[in-house]
Formats: structure tokens, C-alpha cells, sequence
């Protein structure tokens, strides 16, 4: 056996024995290995327990919710089908575009499938536009955008990136090896920033299929997969594992192992599921041992040194014992029958990574039913690589039987134990408590020179523990939360204007428009705009939380003008309303009609008369012109300004010969109008 595989495996495994709780496979511990390895292994696994002892947990799956920004982030691998967030390698920002790049595996990756703005999925155009949710697109603008890189060895650059930083990044920056993602964003106006992006700046997650080059040790070929047993297969062989080659492997089991994990089982639904498929990510920084654990418990994977010195693995189902002790064979047995109210577990509860709810930490149905006090004693299957509810439904009734399982300590004559390091399983035939029982080895043989005897302990278990009625058994999983979806900020209802008058000294009198709306709540806050229709710049006022009235500034007396409102929450606006056109007014009072009107036709033209009325706001009067005696047929042809009380007269030009029919209207300063008063008939020559 190889000191690499020697100085790793062996502690590897002893690790798992006591921290998991759950079955363990054993360990080759031949004469040669304790006589000549003994001290080495020591050191060795005193050397590698103190170097791991400071490095960091796997991650939990929320731990990917954010992008890391790091100067030198370790090394990240993706197995299986996992959401997450990357490390930043670029963020910068030039002509109101933000640039961002993170790596999201340091590995070659089947491919992204989904991609996330904060809690929000979106969709993508062909160029990498996101164009859903629609409020990421202003004006027909989509303003954010979205490539990736799946990590060739032979990548290329981000071409936006050259393209808007050609002093620092240029086409030789490619991320070689490295999956990636390129998001930019572009800026927008503050009054839209919080409508475009509600969470300010998009942070970006990603649900990918990762390391698309795991050995398969059924074949011997690379590809993409989600099953346990050939993740662990990878884990050892790799340098962030076990550090071991593949010729140290023993193939036929890991490739049983492998088929095991991808036996189909059938959920409470009665829909078919892999038995032990699932996914997680980690870093080259996180303890090897504990990422090992994690996928061992999940496949229910026991892993073994073979007597040519090899790496062995006992899948996750029963297997038939094909060693079987009798009294004959045993020196002495301790049984603990584990019946103590005390410490007995009434029920166990389970932890595992749910897709359909965003692969977030999810908790399963209870398998049992925990005691009504404080007390409850249960325990926890909290595993990240499971990723369905069946598989960690099976995994709790496991660790349910296994917990409440008798106990048994066993020494045993060489000869007759001398395949128990390899076996998983084995039969006692020991009457009257042990009558053909199957036990579970639970902890590492231990070979005795001296007296030529092996030692181990086990469970006794009731036979094959691994058949499982999902329709009876799983239990139902906790509903899925209704997802909460903000709703866009409310149009005003009720908007109305109308035009109000104002003194403002001296005898002037002003117009300005007063908005009306009703009340939404008093969080809201309501704009009016207004602007001519005949062109100019538009002007806008906003009112107080709570307020149902805007009025806008003065206006321009006479002219018209087009009004539009919205309303405002939390730094978002709403769509403008329909637009309602108004003509200031700054007197709405007409003057007198006028007095002494006439009119007389010549060649070609007409010529009107009128005394103008004594009112202080008269500034002049209209004339009117028809070929009928309605005034509702008749045009507008000329205004004529003039002082109260005056005579005043006005020719109208170019009239083709024939009878018409005139009238003249008095009017103040803001084209309010007097009555008509009709001249009569005029004949045009």
C-alpha cells in the first residue's frame, strides 16, 4: 500500500467510523502493517489530523447565495447539478456599465441551465440579453447581459471586457480552465432605478451541471454525472481528495457501487428516482475528510483497504454474509441490548438540498415520532449532497434502526475471522440472544498477534434494512412556500385636474393647475407633470406620503397644456397615467359683450365695427365669419387687441365675391369669451 494511501485512507476512515454514526466498513490490518507501518501511521495520522483540524467546513448551499470577492479565493468544484453563486475576478465599472466576471468551478462543466438575479430567474435572448423579468428592460433596452464560459483548457477573453478596458484586459485573459460568467449592467436614472433593479445591483447565481470529466469506473471514460459513487470515486483519486492514482482503486467494487447508486426506487408518488443521485459543491480548502463523509453517508458508501493493498468500497445495499461465526469460533461476546429510555431515539429528522425550492437547506418529514417535552430525543441526517426527499427518507429510517440496534463486541479466533476486515456484514450464530443474527461492523478489526484473534463491534440488525415502501414510509414532505411576488407600484385611480386661479399682488391673478387623486394607502406619493402641447420642457411637482392633491407651479395663461401623473413607493414610480389636456385660465370671468357692432362687404374684403365694452378685463375681440347664419358654422378670421370702452374696427381681406355672416366676441386676457353679437348679413363684392 502506498505511504500517500497509507497517511490519508486510514484516518480518512476512522474519522468517518465515529463521527458519522452510521455503518462502517473495516480496514485490513495485516501482521505486516501493524509491525512495520504502526509508527508511521501514527505520525502520520497525528501530522494530518493537525493540518486539517483549522481548515473550513464544506460550504451549506446558502453559503452560495452571494458572490465572493476575495484577493485569492480557493479553488471551487461542482459535482452533480447545484445552484450557487461565484468568486469575483473582475468588477469594474466605465461609461455608466458595471463589468462584472466570477468564476463559478475551476473546472471544465457540462453547462449552465438556469440563471438567477438575486431571487429572481430570468431568461435570456440569443445574445445573452436578459429580457424576463421584464422590468430588467427600459425603453426596449435590456440592461442586463449574460455570457459564460464552460471552461475549456483552451478558453477565449470576454470581448465587452477588451472592448471597454483595452489598458487592462486584453485578449490573453481568458480564464483558461475556468467556467465563468460575464454579467454587465448598464446604468439607468435614479427615478427608474429602483423599477429596473429592486435589489440595486443584480447579484448573479447560477444552476449548473458541473465537472463534466468524472471517471466512470464502470467504463474507464469521463463524462458528466450525478451519482455518489463515482463522485467519491473522483474525490479519491483527485489531489483535493485522497490524492491517490487509479491503479490504487479496486475497480469491480467501486463499479458495483456505482450500478447500486443508480438502482432505480420509486418515491410516495410512485414515480421512479436513482437510489443514491445527488450534488453539492465545495472548495480545495475545505477538509477532505469532511467532504468524503458527506458523500459516504449520502450513498451509504463504506470504504475499505483490500488485502493486494487496494481501495475497496462497500455500496449502499445488503449483502447476504458469506462469513458466519459460531460458538465454536468465538472466544467472547458482550451484548448491550440498547433499551435505555434515556438515550433511545424516538425520532429523526433530516436536512437536504431541495431544487424546487431554489436548492435551498430544506427539512424533511420526521421518521418516528419525537417524545412531547423538551427532551425529544431525535437526531439529525443533515446531508448537502441529497437532493430528494425519498433518498433522505431512506436515509433516516436507516439511521433510525441503526441507533436503536442492539449492540455487540465480538473476539473471535484468527482463522475463522480472518475475512471480517472485508465484509461489511457477517453472521453470529451465538444462542440464545444471537440466532443467525446479521451484524453490522461498526468499527475497525483489530488483529491481536499475541493471542491470534480478532476483535470488532457491531449492530445486530433484523436483516436486509434496506427495502423501502416510499408509500408508507417517506412520509409527506413540508409544503413548498407560496412564493411572495412584489407587485409593481400602483397607478394612480381617480387622477383628475382642473384649473385654479391665484392673486399674486399688485391685481395679477395666476393659474396652476390642481391634481386630484384617490387615497391608495398613505405610503404613496403622487407626481403630476405638465407641459405645453405646442412644445417646451415638461415640469413636474410631487406631493407629501398621505396627500391626495398635487399642484403644479403657475401657468402660462391661455396656453394649453397636457397632464399626466404617477405614483411613488419606496423610490419606485409607477406608469404615467393618460394624459389630460387644459388650458390655463388665469380669469375666468368674460368681459361685457361688445356694443354698436356692424360690418359692410367692399371688393374682395370685409370691414367690421364695434364699441368695446367698459369692463377692466377686456383686452379685445374676435371676429367671426360664415356663409350661413349659425354661429357654430361660422371661422375664427382675425382678433383685434384694443383698450375698454373704445371704438375699434378691423378689415378682413381676401373674401371671395358672395353674402356672409359676421360676429364679434369681446374677450379678457385669458381668451375667455363674452357672448356674440351678430353684424347681419354682408355682401362681398
Amino acid at each position: 500500500m502506498p505511504e500517500m494511501l497509507a497517511a490519508y485512507l486510514l484516518p480518512h476512515v476512522i474519522s468517518v467510523m465515529g463521527a458519522i454514526g452510521i455503518s462502517s466498513g473495516t480496514i485490513l490490518a495485516t501482521a505486516v502493517a501493524i509491525s512495520t507501518g504502526l509508527a508511521y501511521l501514527a505520525l502520520g495520522s497525528a501530522a494530518y489530523l493537525i493540518g486539517q483540524a483549522f481548515a473550513p467546513g464544506v460550504p451549506k448551499p446558502e453559503d452560495g447565495k452571494f458572490n465572493l470577492k476575495q484577493a485569492v479565493p480557493p479553488l471551487v468544484y461542482v459535482l452533480g447539478r447545484t445552484k450557487k453563486g461565484g468568486d469575483y475576478v473582475f468588477l469594474e465599472e466605465r461609461s455608466g456599465t458595471a463589468h462584472h466576471v466570477t468564476v463559478w468551478a475551476a473546472h471544465h462543466i457540462k453547462g449552465f441551465t438556469e440563471h438567477w438575479l438575486h431571487d429572481e430567474k430570468v431568461a435570456l435572448d440569443e445574445d445573452g440579453k436578459v429580457i424576463s423579468p421584464d422590468h430588467f428592460v427600459l425603453g426596449g433596452d435590456a440592461k442586463v447581459r449574460i455570457q459564460t464560459r464552460r471552461g475549456a483548457n483552451a478558453s477565449s477573453a470576454y470581448q465587452g471586457i477588451v472592448d471597454a478596458f483595452p489598458d487592462i484586459w486584453g485578449p490573453d485573459h481568458r480564464g483558461d480552465g475556468l467556467a465563468t460568467v460575464y454579467m454587465r449592467a448598464k446604468s439607468v436614472g435614479q427615478e427608474d432605478l429602483m423599477k429596473v433593479f429592486p435589489h440595486m445591483m443584480p447579484s448573479h447565481q447560477a444552476v449548473g451541471e458541473g465537472h463534466d470529466r468524472l471517471i466512470d469506473p464502470r467504463t474507464g471514460d469521463p463524462g458528466y454525472s450525478e451519482n455518489i459513487a463515482v463522485f467519491r470515486y473522483w474525490h479519491l483519486t483527485h489531489p483535493v481528495g485522497g490524492k491517490l492514482s487509479r491503479e490504487d482503486m479496486y475497480d469491480p467494487d467501486w463499479a458495483n457501487a456505482a450500478e447500486v447508486c443508480d438502482e432505480t426506487v420509486l418515491n410516495r408518488d410512485g414515480d421512479p428516482e436513482p437510489r443514491y443521485h445527488g450534488g453539492f459543491w465545495f472548495r480545495a480548502n475545505n477538509d477532505p475528510v469532511q467532504v468524503g463523509r458527506l458523500m459516504d453517508q449520502a450513498a451509504e458508501l463504506v470504504i475499505y483497504e483490500r488485502p493486494d493493498g487496494t481501495v475497496g468500497v462497500h455500496p449502499g445495499t445488503y449483502v447476504e454474509p458469506d462469513v458466519r461465526l459460531t460458538a465454536a469460533d468465538i472466544i467472547s461476546i458482550s451484548y448491550d441490548p440498547n433499551r435505555r429510555r434515556a438515550s433511545n431515539v424516538l425520532a429523526v429528522r433530516g436536512r437536504y438540498v431541495d431544487p424546487e425550492r431554489g436548492f435551498n437547506t430544506t427539512d424533511a418529514a420526521i421518521v418516528g415520532a419525537p417524545y412531547p417535552s423538551e427532551d425529544e430525543r431525535t437526531k439529525t441526517v443533515d446531508n448537502q449532497v441529497v437532493q430528494r426527499h425519498n433518498h433522505i427518507q431512506r436515509l433516516q429510517t436507516l439511521a433510525m434502526i441503526r441507533a436503536n440496534a442492539p449492540r455487540v463486541r465480538v473476539v473471535a479466533h484468527f482463522e475463522a475471522a480472518r475475512q471480517v476486515p472485508y465484509r461489511r456484514f457477517v453472521k453470529v450464530h451465538y444462542p440464545p440472544r444471537l440466532d443467525e443474527a446479521v451484524i453490522e461492523i461498526i468499527d475497525r478489526p483489530t488483529l491481536s498477534l499475541r493471542n491470534l484473534t480478532y476483535e470488532f463491534a457491531g449492530i445486530v440488525l433484523p436483516g436486509d434494512i434496506y427495502p423501502f415502501d416510499a408509500e408508507t414510509q417517506e412520509g409527506e414532505p413540508p409544503p413548498i412556500p407560496v412564493e411572495v411576488v412584489g407587485s409593481d407600484v400602483p397607478n394612480p385611480v381617480g387622477f383628475d385636474v382642473v384649473i385654479q386661479q391665484e392673486a399674486i399682488g399688485g391685481g395679477s391673478v395666476a393659474a396652476y393647475a390642481l391634481a386630484s387623486f384617490s387615497d391608495l394607502g398613505d405610503g404613496f406619493v403622487y407626481e403630476l407633470e405638465w407641459e405645453p402641447t405646442s412644445g417646451g420642457s415638461a415640469q413636474s411637482a410631487r406631493g407629501r406620503k398621505g396627500e391626495t392633491q398635487v399642484r403644479s407651479g403657475y401657468l402660462a395663461d391661455g396656453k394649453e397644456y397636457r397632464f399626466r401623473a404617477r405614483t411613488w413607493s419606496a423610490l419606485t414610480p409607477s406608469d404615467w397615467t393618460d394624459a389630460i389636456i387644459l388650458t390655463a385660465v388665469a380669469d375666468p370671468v368674460p368681459p361685457y359683450a361688445p356694443t354698436g357692432v356692424g360690418a359692410s362687404g367692399g371688393t374682395g374684403q370685409a370691414n367690421f365695427t364695434w364699441t368695446a365694452p367698459n369692463s377692466a378685463n377686456y383686452r379685445g375681440a374676435r371676429i367671426y365669419l360664415g356663409t350661413t347664419a349659425s354661429f357654430g358654422d361660422a371661422d375664427l378670421v382675425a382678433t383685434e387687441y384694443g383698450a375698454p370702452n373704445a371704438s375699434d374696427s378691423a378689415t378682413v381681406p381676401g373674401l371671395s365675391a358672395g353674402t356672409f355672416y359676421g360676429w364679434v366676441v369681446a374677450i379678457n386676457g385669458s381668451g375667455v369669451e363674452s357672448g356674440p353679437v351678430a353684424t347681419g348679413a354682408i355682401t362681398v363684392s
